[in-house]
């Protein structure tokens, strides 16, 4: 499976704080046998998380696009707006899982506002930017994730 992973961060992105939440999305994509083709980290801005999920699906082609961060209750946090843009179709399913297994570790996952969906031939994910959280997360979904991009290609 061939995945690409932006990390949505202001500060990352001007080389602030080291992106851990990218690198752990990266460590879990590579247990899971998936290659990480691409890796971006932009800032929390509409027009360049927009931009960089068409590239991821469109121009590169990719079969899985996971973002981290911008899933919040800031004024910068808009991942799930850009997303929902250039999806064609949701998955509300696995935006109630990943909720599901955010609660089970703290109650402040319910304002969490990851969305899931298919764009094309490619499925997007929005993961939280907390490193903790998406380990809590991400290996619950491979089996549904791998599925699901089967389903996708057919």
């Amino acid at each position: 499976m061939k995945v690409g992973i932006i990390t949505i961060s202001d500060r990352a992105s001007k080389g602030i704080y080291e992106d851990e939440s990218g690198k752990k999305i990266e460590e879990i994509v590579n247990k899971s046998g998936w290659k990480v083709k691409k890796y971006s980290i932009i800032p929390d801005d509409y027009d360049k998380i927009r931009d960089e999920i068409l590239k991821m699906c469109d121009d590169l082609k990719l079969d899985l696009v996971l973002t981290t961060g911008g899933t919040g209750l800031t004024k910068r946090d808009v991942t799930p707006e850009a997303t929902i843009s250039v999806i064609d179709r949701r998955i509300y399913g696995m935006e109630i899982a990943m909720m599901v297994y955010s609660l089970k570790h703290t109650s402040k996952a319910m304002l969490s506002r990851a969305v899931a969906g298919i764009r094309g031939k490619t499925l997007v994910i929005n993961l939280p930017g907390n490193p903790k959280a998406i380990e809590e997360i991400l290996p619950e979904l491979v089996e549904a994730i791998s599925h699901a991009v089967e389903k996708i290609k057919e």
